[in-house]
């Protein structure tokens, strides 16, 4: 039987690079789809469409077919994958870039506005859309230590961010226990102060939470009149230097506003400390008196705080609560093309050039050789992809390396250490001694 005549349609594979790609064709109708993957910077209307980006990704073409030989042999590649693993190298580059300025301003922007984001990751709304903060360089706000001061603060009665509350209750005469706890719940819940029958903050506010009482007094008319009256009442002083020789009201002097505060807090202390006309003991917010009350006072008025979850804050005075708590809250959008130097472009041609690799060493490994007559042709898949692999780890590992090292806290150490250096050069420099 005589062997057929084979007459192919072609004998030339059907996938072949061309030698330059086309910023027209890529930038122009449904060729943006087929071309990039997410189309962040290639659809025009987009928020971050770039022309320049377009035409990048066509000289990446040329690029890739000189690295990969493509005037020598085939590579069997369209331009769409070449587009493709542009973007995708834009994209990983504006990744790592964000990562690194998270490092940078994370603790300065805890509590901070975030916002919401799409498919691609760009904002839709939120108080930051729009302000292209991981472009930003933000003022250093220390929000993390403020917020744990905050707590210390709180812990001290000094501060912090609980809401503080004050209720009181009527004293009765030869009673000297009070249920604290049960005065307080049944104020929030029937909304109304157990003395005055005022409306209170706190209503509905309690239910089975354990309140945290901060201060228990009681109050006398008598008090802030002692105060004022006190020599010469406020802003003036006697001058002591003339103590001996005329009496301290003849010569006043001007004080600083820190001096009458200083003055304010000793006499409250004073009046706390010696002169109060009962004490008292807190056991699980259950008070007892002492000595056994007998009409004195009236009223006692507590200062007390109630638990809640820490991310529970109040609808009127919110401390950031819902706002940004870790990297992926930041209010980060990819990084925009044309806001990418020199130094970034040669690494997203690198970066992409290693990613072309990886795809033409999953094409040609799909078939382990090609036979010829009498022979057959062993391709190259297994080296493309260790290298491709191999390059993309050391660009990254690379980038990720300078990045740390630049880091704001990178930066002031080698300043410092700078600083360190040249002091002590110049302690070497000899001094000269004039001579007239």
């Amino acid at each position: 039987m005589a062997v057929p005549t084979l007459t192919p349609k072609s004998q030339t594979s059907t996938v072949i690079l061309t030698s330059t790609g086309s910023a027209i064709t890529t930038q122009n109708g449904a060729g943006n789809t087929t071309h990039y993957p997410f189309g962040i910077y290639a659809t025009p209307g987009g928020s971050l469409y770039d022309a320049n980006f377009i035409s990048g990704a066509s000289d990446q073409v040329a690029f890739t077919y000189k690295k990969l030989g493509g005037d020598v042999l085939d590579i069997e590649l369209t331009v769409g994958n070449i587009y493709a693993s542009y973007e995708e190298a834009v994209l990983e580059y504006s990744y790592q870039i964000n990562v690194h300025q998270a490092k940078n301003v994370l603790s300065d922007l805890l509590g901070m506005s975030t916002g919401t984001f799409d498919h691609d990751g760009q904002m839709t709304g939120g108080d930051a859309s729009g302000s292209a903060v991981n472009l930003s360089f933000p003022r250093f706000e220390f929000t993390y230590s403020k917020r744990v001061a905050d707590g210390f603060a709180q812990a001290a009665n000094a501060g912090g961010n609980r809401t503080m509350y004050s209720a009181s209750f009527s004293i009765t005469g030869t009673v000297q226990d009070y249920d604290l706890q049960t005065i307080i719940s049944r104020s929030a819940h029937q909304d109304n102060d157990a003395a005055t029958g005022d409306p209170v903050l706190y209503a509905g506010l309690v239910g089975n939470k354990k309140v945290r009482i901060e201060k228990v007094f009681y109050k006398t008319p008598q008090a802030m009149w002692r105060f004022y009256g006190y020599y010469g009442g406020l802003n003036v002083v006697g001058n002591l230097n003339y103590y001996g020789q005329y009496s301290d009201d003849t010569t006043f002097e001007i004080i600083p506003a820190w001096h009458n505060k200083l003055q304010a807090m000793a006499y409250e202390d004073h009046l706390w400390t010696r002169l109060s006309h009962y004490s008292y003991e807190l056991h699980n917010n259950k008070l007892r008196l002492f000595p056994v009350p007998d009409g004195f006072m009236k009223n006692m008025y507590v200062n007390f705080s109630i638990d809640t979850d820490g991310w529970t804050q109040d609808s009127d005075r919110t401390f950031g609560a819902d706002g940004i708590n870790n990297m992926s809250t930041l209010p980060f959008d990819n990084v925009p093309y044309e806001n990418i130097n020199a130094i970034g472009k040669q690494w997203i041609r690198n970066y992409t050039l290693a990613l072309s690799k990886e795809v033409l060493g999953q094409v040609r490994g799909k078939f382990g050789s090609i036979p010829i007559p009498g022979e057959s042709v062993t391709l190259n898949a297994s080296d493309l992809l260790g290298q491709a692999k191999e390059e993309q780890t050391a660009l990254k590992e690379e980038l990720k390396t300078i990045l740390d090292e630049m880091t704001y806290k990178a930066l002031a150490e080698k300043d410092a250490a700078m600083v360190t250096a040249i002091d002590t050069v110049q302690q070497e420099i000899p001094m000269l001694i004039y001579q007239g």
